[in-house]
């Protein structure tokens, strides 16, 4: 992203922290005539240590100077996590790691990598690079979510698929919170590659494309790891749960695993070896 980008988004980062912040979660009072969601800028500057002025300064994307020291201040008076201090960090110096890619370069995935997918066979298992494009995936995941052999390479972005999908939209039973689990990790390589430029023109075709991107962007969280439960009306099996852990690959390619293990208390890997096994056989048929 270019200089005033990266201070827009800077700032559009610091107004949704502090929206976030409870007043009573660091010593204040609510009190009754309060308009602001979350704190006050004075209340910030005040925690942080900062004069009024200069951190609404920063909170507006001025070109201002920061230290460490002070960027640590604010950090704690908005009570970031560590994902969100390393984004807070990579927006305010710019310091992003890692080599812009080309548009048509993509990570291939190790034979130990492809074993590891295979050996996962009842747990739904999607690979990804850095910018959430899907390059490697199971057959347990074809079952559950879409058959991605069928859709052209170039298209299988997964934030993109989440939202231009009914499919993806009717699977999971709280689709928003669903959703917010990945846009958390697009947001944390978003503050980690802060020279590419891919990043800004892909938020800026998602908002102009599906109107209820930008509302769910503005709200997301930063996390290099989520773990949740995700609760999904499979059109075929019905009720699954499943424990979403995101792991990343260590190497080059930056690649990260995102591993959907059946629920133990639940029937869903037993839902899912029939509706694997009806396919089978259907295929078997076929040939």
């Amino acid at each position: 992203m270019n200089h005033q980008t990266r201070l827009q988004a800077l700032s559009a980062f610091l107004k949704t922290q502090r929206a976030k912040v409870q007043p009573q979660s660091v010593g204040l009072t609510a009190g009754k005539r309060r308009r602001t969601p979350g704190l006050r800028r004075e209340e910030v500057a005040q925690l942080a240590g900062v004069s009024l002025t200069w951190y609404t300064w920063l909170e507006q994307g001025r070109d201002i100077r920061v230290s460490a020291s002070v960027l640590d201040a604010i950090a704690n008076a908005l009570q970031l996590t560590v994902d969100e201090r390393k984004y807070l960090y990579a927006l305010a110096f710019e310091s992003g790691t890692g080599p812009i890619l080309s548009q048509e370069e993509q990570p291939k995935i190790s034979p130990s990598l492809q074993r590891i997918l295979q050996e996962l066979r009842y747990c739904p298992t999607i690979i990804s690079d850095r910018r959430c494009q899907i390059v490697g995936w199971n057959q347990a995941a074809s079952h559950v979510f879409l058959d991605f052999e069928q859709i052209p390479a170039k298209e299988r972005n997964l934030i993109s698929l989440l939202f231009a999908r009914r499919e993806l939209r009717r699977l999971a039973v709280n689709w928003e919170h669903f959703v917010s689990g990945f846009l958390s990790i697009f947001r944390a390589y978003y503050g980690q590659y802060v020279e590419d430029e891919w990043y800004e023109q892909f938020l800026d075709e998602m908002k102009r494309t599906h109107p209820d991107f930008h509302p769910l962007w503005e709200q997301s969280r930063v996390s290099s790891a989520p773990e949740v439960l995700i609760e999904f009306r499979h059109a075929k099996a019905g009720k699954m749960l499943f424990h979403l852990t995101s792991l990343q690959v260590q190497g080059d390619a930056d690649l990260r695993c995102s591993i959907y293990t059946p629920a133990p208390d639940s029937s869903t890997e037993e839902k899912l070896k029939q509706l694997m096994e009806r396919q089978s056989a259907r295929t078997a048929k076929l040939e």
